[in-house]
């Protein structure tokens, strides 16, 4: 489970579509207080920033549409409370990159 902190214009599309799912089920676990997963560390770092993870998933949806694909999942905003920007991180950016250029797929790292 990972919601990288790099733009999401970076990401393949495999990658990118992967974390949209991850969000969601990050998104859920938070704002229905479902305990699958809760203990997870990316969980754990999103919690009182759910209007960050809203403002992540608006990325996100700008650049699956860009990139033609349909988006159908969109998160009631009321949820969206809390800080609004995502200041713990779980890899540095230059991990991040690293953690993705090891994949060898086409993100643009």
């Amino acid at each position: 489970m990972r919601i990288w902190d790099l733009p999401p214009h970076v990401l393949c599309d495999k990658h990118l579509l992967a974390e949209h799912g991850e969000l969601h089920a990050i998104w859920s676990i938070l704002t229905k207080n479902k305990s699958g997963y809760s203990s997870h560390p990316e969980v754990k770092r999103w919690e009182g920033k759910l209007k960050a993870l809203f403002l992540r998933h608006e990325l996100q949806v700008k650049e699956i549409k860009k990139r033609g694909f349909q988006h159908k999942s969109p998160l009631d905003e009321s949820f969206a409370v809390g800080r609004g920007k995502q200041d713990k991180l779980l890899n540095t950016l230059p991990e991040q990159r690293q953690l993705l250029y090891a994949k060898g797929c086409s993100c643009k790292v």
